[in-house]
């Protein structure tokens, strides 16, 4: 049986390697890609392009990958001077999540993946969570995941995949302030937003944490799961 193909949103970033240096590169940490194979799938790598979400007649399942802030103009805000983003990633996000949803295709978004889940359903965000919550433990340092206890709710799809699990990891400065046409279903213990998801869709579920970079990267395997279930 083929493999499910999981389209991975890339960056595209000043990156250098071998010879060449400080170059536009289309990357995604590698992380993403094990933990889509590790789960069975077969991992395709999508850089930002807006002209048209027709990649995804061959696909069976799309991650949204974390990165830079999405633009507040998403969402109806003025840019706080802390935000970067990337507005060729929303755009071509924004794209292929469109047109997934159309498809009801299984759908995972991954920190910025599970934000830009929110404010496409309606929702907005908190452009700096330190200014929220009082502190910055959930980006402690540049490439410091940060660790904080967090609970779901009963019932829900992520408590499902992630019984047991009372602890994840974090690197984000933003977050969700309002889900729009989403049902929260996790928080961390200081009530920033760690999961959302729809349950009457087939699979569509947003943490905010990194599954990819953790030893339990089930929500991925989740996504993979329901993506083979729905093989053309």
């Amino acid at each position: 049986m083929n493999r499910p193909l999981i389209g991975i949103t890339a960056y595209i970033e000043r990156a250098g390697w071998a010879a060449w240096r400080d170059v536009p590169a289309t990357l995604v940490p590698h992380a993403y890609v094990r933990a889509v194979t590790a789960a069975g799938g077969r991992a395709v790598v999508l850089p930002p392009d807006d002209t048209d979400a027709d990649v995804l007649r061959v696909l069976d399942g799309l991650l949204l990958a974390g990165g830079a802030d999405v633009g507040p103009e998403r969402y109806g805000r003025s840019p706080d001077p802390r935000t970067e983003s990337r507005p060729d990633r929303d755009a071509g996000e924004l794209t292929l999540l469109t047109a997934a949803l159309a498809a009801d295709l299984p759908v995972l978004g991954v920190c910025r993946g599970m934000q830009l889940l929110a404010v496409a359903h309606g929702g907005a965000l908190h452009q700096h969570l330190p200014d929220v919550v009082g502190h910055d433990g959930h980006q402690p340092a540049p490439g410091v995941y940060g660790a904080h206890p967090v609970r779901f709710a009963p019932g829900s799809l992520v408590g499902a995949v992630m019984a047991g699990v009372d602890r994840v990891n974090s690197y984000h400065h933003q977050g969700v302030a309002d889900p729009g046409g989403l049902t929260v279903t996790g928080w961390a213990d200081d009530g920033v937003v760690e999961a959302v998801e729809d349950r009457e869709r087939r699979f569509l579920l947003g943490v905010q944490w990194h599954p990819e970079s953790d030893a339990d990267p089930r929500p991925v395997a989740a996504l993979v799961r329901a993506a083979s279930g729905g093989r053309r």
